[in-house]
């Protein structure tokens, strides 16, 4: 089985989040693709509270799911209520489902700082690292670094961030193309991310 893990902080999930997935289980051949909802010790708070993230990711994966991308959330992450690192999340789905092969799905600005992440070197043991990005953008540093077909760079360039969608769901903006309809449908229900 060929697993796929793709980790963030989903405040809110968004149609570039759900380009990627789709994106990475055609060209990569996923057998299931994991979403792992987190608990980044390099960020501050989260707008939207714990339970609406990883109730909005899994909206995502139901959105995959419906074109027969086998999908699930986990919320590990959060369960710990402390900060995570990508090593320990890497070593808890590999024990969960022993994966006869596992990647790793960043985007190219967290591949910029993975020699600072914790223990990175040990992670080109336990999987293989996708990394979406523009082309155009891929000053990667010196890939030496880095064990022999460890990393995969895959040109992918969406124009939506949780950012930009925060920002417009604040101002009242129309948010329709670039949200999931059901992911747009819970904001609204929730009153998320508004600004008074």
């Amino acid at each position: 089985m060929h697993l796929a893990l793709y980790g963030g902080s989903f405040d809110p999930p968004h149609n570039g989040h759900l380009a990627l997935c789709l994106f990475a289980a055609e060209l990569l051949r996923v057998d299931r693709l994991i979403i792992s909802v987190s608990n980044n010790p390099f960020k501050g708070r989260y707008l939207a509270a714990d339970v609406h993230r990883k109730r909005m990711a899994q909206l995502l994966a139901d959105e995959l799911g419906s074109v027969g991308i086998c999908t699930e959330v986990s919320g590990w992450e959060l369960e710990n209520r402390q900060p995570s690192f990508t090593i320990d999340l890497v070593r808890y789905i590999r024990s969960v489902y022993s994966p006869d092969s596992l990647t790793l799905l960043i985007g190219e600005d967290s591949f910029r700082e993975i020699t600072s992440w914790k223990s990175w070197q040990s992670l080109f043991s336990l999987c293989r690292v996708a990394v979406f990005g523009r082309s155009s953008g891929w000053d990667t540093g010196p890939t030496e670094v880095f064990p022999p077909d460890s990393i995969r760079f895959i040109e992918f360039d969406s124009p939506h961030s949780s950012t930009t969608v925060r920002h417009a769901l604040a101002a009242g903006l129309p948010v329709g193309a670039l949200l999931p309809s059901s992911v747009r449908h819970y904001i609204a229900a929730h009153g998320l991310y508004r600004t008074a």
